[in-house]
């Protein structure tokens, strides 16, 4: 289980000058992430380009969808 969130305008800004397309933010408990590199989600694949350990024992999965994730 997770919770789903759009990225800031920020990080599309900062990510997208290195040619990363920043999509969306999934936000889980730390200990069920054990470092995949693609998640699926309501039937699209994407990719993570970076994580973040957050507070309360929670990690967020910065995500794109990019070629080559199908």
């Amino acid at each position: 289980f997770c919770d789903v969130a759009s990225v800031t305008g920020s990080e599309i800004a900062e990510f997208g000058r290195n040619g990363i397309n920043p999509e969306l933010r999934f936000s889980m408990f730390r200990y069920d992430y054990s470092g995949e590199r693609i998640v699926e989600y309501n039937g699209e694949r994407y990719s993570v380009y970076r994580t973040y350990f957050a507070r309360n024992d929670t990690i967020e999965l910065y995500c794109e969808i990019r070629g080559g994730t199908a």
